[in-house]
């Protein structure tokens, strides 16, 4: 059949690392490498490294009163304006302007001009775009006296001053020689040194205020005439040159313009606006300075200087030709802002400033855009090696203790080796000293070596243990160009872990060189509130090495890690020279020396503490001391606590207390830091500090409210050693430098009331809840009543841009609303708002938002919100697989699916939530399958976790009540220890080489004891996680034996069973005590003193523990002496002997005591904790017994289903827990003895058991995760299951309202289960074990195709009637029945041939009459596995050989059809016969046309594994195809083009699927019922991608549809139509049925 064919692929988009994602991609290692470098991914050459800026920080300059009105006006219309730009672009806008909100610039202290140029040159370094705008008007402005002048110049300046005294006087009084600047420098002396009441607020003092104002403007003109004076004397010398001489004329205006435009090397970088008055005659001029606003001297006149310096700078500005400033003129002179010209003049302005704004931020933004995915990484790498530049520039001393640790390095730099543990007291400098080693590492190892460094928990990314693995794996990864995690690894833990392991061993093997440093390793715990120490591997490899440092208040949890006290070392305190060559280096890196009184008084309160945290706090006050300041004056504590309580004394004392203790709570109280634009948004919301700010003066604007920016630059001037500044998201963060002042500004300031209102205040600003011009009230003691004032803060959408989210607020918004209590907001518009949670799943990963959920449910009891957090948890397994790029349709479903069945119990926040869901579903515009009903796990269930970090199933799970530790061994090998307070993983245990035997816990001691298929037994150590000695040959391989190893803890001896063999060993030296020399068939156990065995002739034998010499032997009175499994009775004293005749037998010393009979071979016993009661589990029976000092006695018969796997009871031995054969757990009670409880919805059958308390653990041989069930909850919230698990047979009515099944090791009896019941409805007894089943919809018909070649059918409508057809001779096996789609003929495959009858009715009565026809089966053919009937006798056949037959009934005629590669596994037609869809084990299906019968397209699909598929159905329009497979996906077609459409993951293989309405109903493998519509556009979008959550791929390859031969007619849309109703009364036969007898 020749074909034009064209071929199309899809896959799943593979992107980079996504920083806030969580959700980790696949990466390319060469990308990033060229973009970060080599050398910064090994840790060298790190200081090129510049983060991205986000931010846009502009530094308004003007006059403060002569542009007062332009700046309202830019405030008021183009700030909100610029704001909303910005943010368009995804970047943060930020305005410094120290005129607003303040009466005037100037300030005691000379320090404003200082701060205006630290805040130009700051918004210069971290500015994505301009940076300054200037407002030039008729004012040249405030002209300042330097606070700081030079030694020689202000003595040059003093000599040519000779004929004024009073000048030099002056000078000499208010500038002091500091010499401890180096050089030494004068200082313009506070102003209230001599005018105490200059800063006076308070009306009481307002005379003397105001008499000190005016004596200071006197004197400042007095000052700045001497210094003029002086100045143009010494320029005319030549001593002094002409820029210096300026400094003394220059006016603040004129410093900030210089920085802010005319010194800067950036370009487009500015913004300036000139403001020209109209021509005035000089006489007109000078009356009307004050109207104009022009300069004026100290004494009123006009000052005719400042006029020409001011047209001087206007010219400068000018002249440049680096741009082209605004200019405008006033037409009707001064500014009056009523006036109509004035306010088109102030519209004018604000429009060209806004345009030139939008302008310069457009020219910088697209190099933001395009954000690479590992830009985290390169964020995290330069703020962990800025610290450690940071931290260095000082250190000094510790050579010795660096010494040890390089030397322990170096000789075990060739052998496995443990960690290193740096320890010591808080503020002792061991995170100076982890950078000295650092940094004195890089310079000696090769160039190829890699030196990872951590701080941890000094950014978000080294807070948590996944984030720190992950930013780890990945540099080393890049720099020595291994395979980096992939997405499900990089979100697992345990994986996580696992890779991290592997890779040190690849590097290892590698011959490359690394060393990992990791400082305060504590702050890790913080978080999770529990000790997670399995992350760190006990033994490294060779080459590489692990440095930790951890605090004397953790170090104890460490040193079960590191056991060789040669690798922990100490870091004392400081001796007296350390703190001499310390304080020499600090002073001289500032820039500054001290008086030899002042370095004593600091040399001697260091010595009481020899603290280098103490020593660093006081040499950042002593920093700023003068060489005149007295020590007298100055307060030093004892201890770094004294000092630091001083120093917040001394700022509340300078700022004001409310400012003060709200701006570092506010830093404190944030998640993750607060940027200063966010620090002075939230400080412009709190009333409080408003209050005070504005308690003595009136705020410049009614309709504007503020919080001055000049007020928060002093109080940062004042802070920034205690700051550290953070970039985060290209965004800077500050957070405070050391954790000792978090703690101090805690307990100062935070009371419980205080803590909730400014997480409020927070909350408030990260929801935008007083953005966009919303009023917010306050009452100002300077006004007295209420102003209602836009705070101009800015709007917090949730996301910026379609792919630009709002992280900060996704971050800070739920933590904030949390601690305020605002209970009902967060419910409402966060965790109750499906595009909240849609946004920041996608943006953060389903970690972040987990976390969110767990702080609310630990600060408040809602039920609610307890079933989101669990609805999270249970779905986050499947959004870690996704690929990184998560589709929110995938999080939709899952929400609206586990949360539907609970909307009557929460109707207000998850009826919320499901409302939206259907919103969304609804105005979806890509192809989507809507849940018609709930059909996956719901929360409140008895489910609660899943403990992963196995690669095979769980052999065997042991569990001590008392240390709450969980361990399970596995297949792979592995052990893994658990914390059953946390449910968190302590330690991974690796050594063994094959499965986990056996695993046995020691009473005493914190060990535990390990067997193994490798045939080693091994002991650990649970503190540590080490391994103490392993013993090889020491038990049999063989799985079948029933007891591994015997432990007899007083008198340290093991005893195991190799080989028939009984050998004791030294339960802590692994010594060989002793062997028994008779051949042993089994050791059976160990009562007191005496070892129990079944030696080879079939006798019990007595042996005496401690030597091995034989006691005493006991002949059995029969004669099978196979046992099945014994049990050692330790409170009893006795053993439990269980043979495979079905005895049980109670021994001890004397001999047997007790036996009783079971119903079958025991294939198990245990016992309760208190061996009261024994369980064994004898087929489908679990037999309880309860035990006695001298016998046993049957209790229970416990029946199941299936045959029983395993029993415990709980630890008060009310109820027992089994699991069987069929994958249910089942709680009874041990009273009754009736069924209490059951649990169904497994993956695998549970082989293992264990309780806690009111938890129970299961494991299954089979599956690699462990479950926690909780056996507490609601029945409202169990997963609705319709029928058990992992039937083999089942099928649906058309409208999915009646499912029929066989049940799994039940194929004799038919079960019924009804939709709108809700239960089991019925069952329906067979004569013989059912192998297909299949239903006529229209006509009510159950087939049930039997081994024995019968065919049963029930009539529906005959509910008391049972058909039968006969087999035929041979008695073959019914292997396949189809029904065609009018109903009338049915096909029955037997093992050699297909017969066709005829389905009638007579008399109203349904009959089958036939066989009519008979195809004899080709024997090189594998037998019959899927067919398909069509109504015009074509039958379409497929087999477990993968071929594909269609045969005509009409002309006996066979073809065959394209060959499969694997079994065939389903046939579906469509609804009108036109095509079919065959699909196979592999990833391979087809669809066909069948009239002609054409190839229309070969879809394949390539996943992570189990590809086939199960069962397919054609919608009700023939359009789609829906397919089920066993990759537990349900995947849609476009039956046209044979593209996928979507695909979704339902955790189960779908089994049977049939047509309803707009979708499909469903049963899985796990016994759900799913129910869904499917909604699809007309057009879809241009690249549509149906794997957005999936790493897989698919194919299509399709036949041109112009080369089909015959037209044909395709019917489309008639969703009514029935075709059994088609001739259906000209059927009806009136002779009786010669093949269908009644039964």
């Amino acid at each position: 059949m020749a074909e034009n064919k064209h071929m199309s692929w899809q896959t799943s988009q593979e992107g980079p690392y996504t920083d806030f994602n969580g959700l980790f991609v696949w990466i390319t290692l060469v990308k990033m490498t060229e973009d970060m470098g080599l050398e910064v991914l090994r840790g060298q050459g790190v200081d090129a490294l510049q983060p991205v800026s986000r931010m846009v920080r502009v530094f308004i300059s003007s006059v403060h009163s002569d542009m007062k009105n332009e700046r309202t006006a830019f405030w008021e219309k183009t700030y909100s304006e610029l704001q909303a730009y910005c943010q368009s672009l995804d970047l943060i806008f930020e305005v410094v302007d120290f005129r607003w909100g303040v009466r005037d610039i100037i300030t005691s202290d000379h320090m404003t001009a200082e701060l205006c140029i630290k805040e130009i040159e700051s918004c210069q370094k971290i500015s994505d775009g301009p940076t300054f705008i200037a407002l030039l008007g008729n004012q040249y402005g405030h002209r300042l006296i330097p606070r700081l002048i030079p030694e020689t110049e202000f003595e040059l300046l003093l000599s040519k001053l000779p004929n004024d005294p009073q000048g030099s006087k002056l000078l000499n009084q208010w500038f002091s020689k500091d010499s401890n600047s180096v050089p030494p420098t004068y200082i313009l002396q506070p102003i209230t040194a001599h005018y105490p009441h200059y800063n006076d607020k308070g009306s009481e003092s307002a005379e003397l205020r105001d008499n000190d104002v005016i004596s200071w403007n006197l004197t400042k003109s007095r000052l700045l005439q001497a210094l003029r004076t002086a100045a143009v004397k010494a320029e005319k010398d030549g001593d002094l040159s002409a820029e210096s001489k300026h400094k003394f004329f220059k006016s603040v205006l004129e410093y900030e313009i210089e920085h802010g435009f005319l010194k800067s090397q950036k370009d487009a970088s500015a913004v300036l606006f000139i403001r020209e008055l109209p021509r005035l005659s000089k006489r007109e001029g000078k009356r009307n300075f004050a109207k104009f606003m022009l300069d004026v001297t100290a004494d009123g006149l006009l000052d005719t200087e400042a006029r020409e310096l001011l047209a001087e700078l206007k010219q400068r500005v000018s002249n440049t030709g680096r741009l082209q400033p605004l200019r405008m003129e006033l037409n009707k002179g001064a500014m009056d802002p009523k006036h109509k010209e004035h306010k088109e003049y102030m519209k004018k302005l604000c429009e060209q400033v806004t345009s030139q704004m939008k302008e310069l931020i457009s020219r910088q933004a697209p190099q933001t855009s395009g954000d690479l995915g590992w830009s985290w990484l390169k964020q995290e790498i330069y703020h962990h090696n800025r610290l450690k530049v940071e931290k260095c520039s000082v250190f000094k001393g510790r050579d010795s203790v660096l010494g040890k640790i390089c030397i322990t390095m170096w000789e075990s730099n060739s052998m496995k080796h443990e960690p290193l543990l740096v320890h010591g007291p808080s503020g002792v400098g061991k995170t100076a000293l982890l950078c000295k080693l650092s940094q004195e590492m890089l310079s000696v190892l090769d160039q190829r070596s890699v030196v990872v460094l951590r701080l941890l928990g000094t950014s978000p990314h080294s807070s948590d243990v996944n984030s720190v693995l992950r930013g780890v794996c990945l540099q080393v990864c890049g720099a020595l160009g291994l395979q980096p995690p992939g997405p499900r690894v990089a979100n697992t833990y345990e994986d996580l872990i696992k890779f991290f392991h592997s890779m040190l061993d690849q590097v290892s093997k590698q011959g490359d060189s690394l060393l990992i440093i990791l400082d305060t390793v504590e702050t890790l715990f913080e978080t999770t509130k529990a000790y997670k120490l399995n992350w760190i591997p006990k033994e490294i490899p060779p080459n590489v090495h692990i440095v930790l440092s951890v605090s004397d208040d953790c170090v104890d949890q460490f040193k079960a890690l590191v056991l060789e006290e040669r690798n922990i070392f100490r870091v004392e305190l400081l001796t007296a020279d350390e703190g001499k060559e310390i304080i020499d280096a600090y002073m001289t890196a500032a820039g500054r020396q001290l008086t030899s009184e002042q370095f004593d008084t600091i040399l001697h309160s260091f010595q009481e503490s020899g603290s280098p945290l103490h020593l660093k706090l006081m040499l950042d006050a002593a920093k700023r001391w003068s060489s005149y300041t007295s020590v007298s004056d100055v307060h030093l504590g004892i201890t770094a606590q004294e000092v630091m309580t001083q120093f917040v004394k001394n700022l509340e004392e300078n700022h004001g207390m409310k400012l003060v203790s709200h701006a570092l709570s506010f830093i404190l109280l944030s998640r993750h830091g607060l940027s200063e634009a966010e620090l002075q948004d939230v400080l412009s919301l709190d009333n409080d500090v408003l209050a005070e700010t504005y308690k003595h003066w009136l705020p410049p604007c009614h309709t504007i409210l503020r919080f001055p920016r000049l007020q928060w630059s002093r109080l940062w001037h004042d802070l920034r050693d205690h700051l550290t500044e953070r970039w985060e998201g290209g965004v800077v963060l500050l957070a405070f430098s050391h954790r000792h002042f978090s703690k101090l500004v805690r307990e100062r300031y935070l009371s419980v009331g205080l803590k909730a209102d400014l997480h409020g205040i927070l909350a408030d600003y990260f929801s935008g809840k007083w953005s966009a011009g919303q009023l917010r009230p306050i009452l100002l003691p300077s006004l007295g009543t209420i102003l209602n004032a836009d705070r101009k803060v800015p709007p917090q959408p949730l996301r910026f841009t379609a792919e630009n989210a709002n992280v900060r607020k996704l971050y800070e918004l739920p933590y904030h609303l949390a601690h305020a209590g605002k209970w009902e907001e967060l419910c409402q518009s966060v965790l109750g708002s499906l595009d909240w949670l849609c946004c920041k799943t996608v943006t953060c990963g389903v970690g972040c938002v987990i976390q969110d959920l767990s702080l609310c449910t630990e600060l408040t009891d809602c039920p609610e919100i307890e079933m989101l957090k669990e609805t999270f948890l249970l779905l986050k397994p499947t959004l870690d697989l996704s690929d990184g790029q998560l589709d929110p349709s995938l999080l939709v479903t899952e929400i609206f699916t586990r949360l539907q069945a609970l909307i009557d119990l929460y109707p207000s926040m998850i009826g919320q939530l499901c409302s939206q869901c259907v919103n969304w579903f609804g105005s979806c515009t890509d192809p989507v399958l809507v849940p018609k009903c709930s059909f996956l796990q719901a929360p409140g269930g008895p489910l609660k976790g899943t403990l992963t970090g196995f690669s095979k199933g769980v052999r065997t799970v042991s569990l001590c009540s008392k240390r709450q530790l969980l361990i399970a061994g596995s297949e792979d090998g592995q052990i893994i220890v658990w914390s059953l307070r946390h449910l968190n993983t302590l330690h991974t245990l690796s050594g063994h080489t094959a499965g986990v035997l056996s695993l046995k816990l020691t009473y005493t001691t914190n060990h535990c004891l390990s067997t193994g298929l490798d045939g080693t037994l091994r002991k650990w150590c649970l503190t540590g996680g080490q391994q103490l000695f392993c013993i090889p040959d020491a038990v049999s391989v063989q799985t079948h034996t029933p007891t591994h190893i015997h432990m007899i803890e007083e008198k340290k001896i093991i005893l195991t069973n190799p080989s028939g063999q009984v050998k004791a060993w030294h339960l802590d030296t692994a010594e060989l005590l002793y062997e028994v020399p008779v051949e042993v068939c089994s050791l059976l156990g160990v009562v007191g003193d005496t070892v129990t065995c079944m030696c080879s002739d079939g006798t019990l034998c007595f042996y005496d523990a401690s030597t091995g010499m034989q006691n005493s032997q006991t002949t059995l009175p029969f004669s099978d002496r196979s046992v099945t499994c014994s049990l050692t009775l330790t409170k009893h004293s006795k053993t439990l002997i269980a043979f495979e005749e079905g005895h049980l037998y109670l021994v001890c010393t004397d001999g047997v005591q007790s036996k009783v009979y079971l119903p079958s071979p025991a294939l198990f016993l245990n016992t309760s904790e208190d061996e009261k009661l024994l369980f064994a589990g004898c087929e489908r029976t679990l037999c309880v017994f309860l035990v006695t000092l001298v016998s046993m006695h049957k209790v229970l018969d416990l029946q199941h289903d299936a045959p029983v796997l395993c029993a415990v009871s709980k630890s008060d031995s009310s109820e027992i827990i089994t699991s069987a054969q069929d994958r249910i757990m089942r709680v009874w009670s041990v009273t009754t003895g009736a069924l209490l409880d059951w649990i169904s919805g497994m993956d695998s059958a549970v082989s293992s058991l264990a309780v806690h308390q009111r938890t129970v653990i299961s494991a299954s041989a089979i599956n690699s995760s462990l479950k926690i069930w909780h056996l507490d909850y609601s029945t409202k919230n169990r997963i609705k299951s319709c029928i058990p698990a992992y039937c083999p047979l089942v099928v649906l009515s058309k409208d999915g309202d009646t499912v029929y099944y066989v049940k799994e090791g039940n194929k004799t009896e038919v079960y019924t289960w009804s939709f709108s019941a809700g239960l089991q409805s019925g069952s329906m007894d067979v004569s013989s074990e059912v192998c297909c089943m299949e239903l006529a919809q229209k006509k009510h018909l159950l087939f049930c195709g039997l081994r024995t070649g019968t065919i049963l059918i029930y009539p529906f409508d005959f509910a008391l009637e049972t058909l039968c057809l006969p087999p035929p001779e041979s008695l073959p096996m019914v292997r396949s029945m189809a029904i065609s789609s009018k109903e009338d003929r049915i096909a029955v495959a037997y093992e050699d041939a297909v017969c066709l009858f005829e389905i009638t009715a007579r008399d109203s009565f349904p009959c089958v009459e036939g066989p009519f026809e008979r195809y004899s089966l080709c024997l090189l053919h594998s037998a019959i596995s899927a067919m398909a009937l069509l109504s015009d006798c074509r039958l379409l056949y497929g087999t477990f050989g993968g071929e594909v037959v269609i045969y005509d009934f009409k002309n006996a005629t066979a073809s065959e059809l394209d060959h499969h590669g694997t079994a065939i596994t389903c046939i579906t037609l469509s609804n009108w016969d036109e095509n079919a869809l065959i699909g196979s084990q592999d990833c391979v299906q087809k669809l066909w046309n069948m009239n002609p019968v054409l190839l229309d397209h070969t879809m394949e699909y390539k996943g992570f594994y189990f590809e086939g598929v199960l069962c397919a159905v054609f919608s009700t329009n023939d359009k789609y195809v829906f397919t089920g497979s066993l990759d537990k996906t349900i995947k849609v077609w476009d039956v046209a083009t044979g593209c996928l459409l979507y695909i979704q993951f339902v955790y189960s293989p779908v089994i049977k699927m049939m047509s309803c309405n707009d979708g499909f109903v469903a049963v899985s493998q796990h016994g759900s019922f799913i129910k869904e519509g499917f909604r699809c556009p007309d057009i879809l979008k241009p690249g549509h991608n149906p794997l957005p959550n999936f790493r897989a791929h698919y194919r299509v390859t399709s036949r041109e549809k112009s080369q089909i031969a015959a037209p044909h007619t395709i019917i489309r849309d008639i969703p009514d139509y029935n075709p059994a109703q088609f001739n259906f009364i000209g059927m009806m036969k009136t002779k009786p049925s010669n093949t269908c007898a009644l039964l």
